[in-house]
């Protein structure tokens, strides 16, 4: 008898619990946008810019990795030696240029001027001292082609240096 109880109240209990439940109908959908196609466009989007923000951070790292490396490199002893003797070498080749330009152990004359030609990393510069101008001609190459050219004209006597009395001249 008990055993009949007891089914008779899980049924009783079972039909009440049923009485209440509501059925719908099952509907699947997807939660991502990329299946879905709802918001789609700004879940790319997302998606890119989280793509592009990573690139960057990882090219801004490398990029810092080679200046710290460049400026590792430069404050070594010898580049800084390298350094000062390049400037000191070119400082002694400017004054070099500069005196040949204004030799005065010798009067150039027209007829007979001073003139020079250096080449300078693969650029040439040439002067010419005829005795009242000097005239400077840089040119700068590139792969064997002349890039361009730059003719400076300097008068001598503006600058006070005469190989001749530069009063006698104009008087």
């Amino acid at each position: 008898m008990t055993r009949e109880r007891i089914k008779t109240g899980i049924g009783v209990i079972v039909l009440a619990i049923a009485q209440n439940v509501f059925a719908d109908e099952l509907i699947h959908r997807f939660g991502n946008p990329s299946f879905s196609g709802i918001n789609q466009s700004a879940h790319y989007l997302t998606i890119d810019e989280q793509e592009r923000t990573r690139s960057d951070a990882k090219a801004e790292e490398v990029q810092e990795a080679l200046d710290d490396a460049e400026r590792k490199a430069d404050s070594t002893v010898l580049a800084k030696f390298l350094r000062n003797l390049e400037s000191r070498i070119y400082s002694t080749l400017a004054k070099d240029i500069s005196e040949s330009l204004f030799n005065y152990g010798y009067t150039p004359t027209t007829g007979n001027p001073i003139a020079g030609e250096i080449s300078l990393e693969g650029n040439i510069l040439r002067w010419i001292n005829d005795g009242s101008t000097i005239t400077l001609i840089i040119e700068e190459w590139f792969d064997g082609v002349v890039v361009s050219t730059t003719e400076i004209i300097i008068p001598i006597g503006s600058f006070g240096g005469c190989w001749v009395d530069c009063d006698s001249e104009s008087g």
